[in-house]
């Protein structure tokens, strides 16, 4: 499998992050796996994150490839998909998880080019959506704002927050179970794991 995995605004890939534990995880089972730091991450631009995705795409092999896209990123594979860049068969399935809401981007001028277009767009691929059910990125709730209007399934996790450092998301063995097993549930963090040094805003 090929896996190409996605980071949200002001990430800069630390090693603590859950993103950072899957990429390691999968390359360790032998998967492909790109991870790229996509450029500006403070001060992202639409275009220029939109150009990236579409080179990195083009980078996907295997029988199965798989997008796992956190925060931004998650809007990044929204805008991609309204643009007609993503077409049916590009990839196999999909996980967005936490996608800010645009109450929330509105105020912050290095992102409000993220906000979400009009989900009125047939996803190209199987996706499925995890957030915290007191996501403070998205205080409508990821369902309401997301999961109900795409008509994807959504799984919200209690007191997950925005399923970040902040949150102690390092390692998140559920959703290295959903890479390899797309029937897999998730669940939170398991409290007895050693929470990360938080290294991301």
């Amino acid at each position: 499998m090929t896996f190409l995995i996605l980071h949200g605004w002001q990430n800069h890939r630390p090693k603590d992050h859950w993103q950072h534990w899957l990429a390691d995880r999968l390359t360790e089972l032998g998967h492909h796996v790109l991870y790229p730091q996509l450029p500006d991450p403070d001060d992202p631009s639409l275009e220029g994150w939109l150009g990236e995705l579409d080179r990195y795409l083009g980078e996907l092999r295997g029988p199965e490839r798989v997008v796992v896209a956190h925060s931004a990123s998650a809007l990044l594979w929204l805008h991609a998909v309204a643009r007609g860049m993503v077409g049916a068969g590009a990839v196999d399935r999909v996980l967005l998880v936490g996608p800010p809401s645009a109450s929330v981007l509105a105020p912050h001028p290095e992102v409000v080019e993220f906000t979400p277009p009009a989900l009125d767009f047939t996803l190209p691929a199987p996706t499925r959506l995890v957030a915290g059910d007191d996501d403070p990125y998205c205080p409508e709730g990821a369902r309401v704002v997301y999961g109900d209007p795409l008509g994807i399934p959504t799984d919200l996790l209690p007191g997950a927050g925005h399923l970040d450092l902040n949150a102690g998301y390092g390692s998140w063995p559920s959703v290295l179970e959903w890479c390899l097993d797309p029937a897999a549930e998730f669940t939170v963090r398991p409290t007895d794991l050693p929470r990360p040094a938080v290294r991301e805003s």
